[in-house]
């Protein structure tokens, strides 16, 4: 493990403080796992922007895609547990 230094203001110091005492914890506790939260939220952004990055260059490539008010309605008539035919994908209109 490493030392870091973090400089604060003190307004904020005072609200890490008090909010680490609610959580039953210590300042430095608390401020690490902020800091790890962080950390998770990043990587999970960045894989969402991979898969997202993913998907479209995949539409680009095919040309295909499927309008979302027929996915939307394909999506909310399964999640009603309703026996529902997948939409196909069709050229984008140009």
């Amino acid at each position: 493990m490493s030392t870091t230094t973090i400089r604060m203001p003190e307004d904020l110091k005072t609200r890490v403080a008090a909010a680490a005492k609610r959580s039953g914890m210590t300042s430095h506790g608390f401020i690490l796992e902020a800091i790890a939260e962080k950390a998770r939220q990043e990587d999970v952004r960045a894989d969402f922007d991979a898969l997202a990055e993913d998907r479209f260059a995949r539409i680009v490539a095919s040309g295909k895609t499927i309008p979302w008010q027929q996915m939307r309605g394909y999506l909310e008539e399964r999640l009603a547990g309703k026996a529902a035919r997948r939409p196909a994908a069709r050229k984008l209109a140009r």
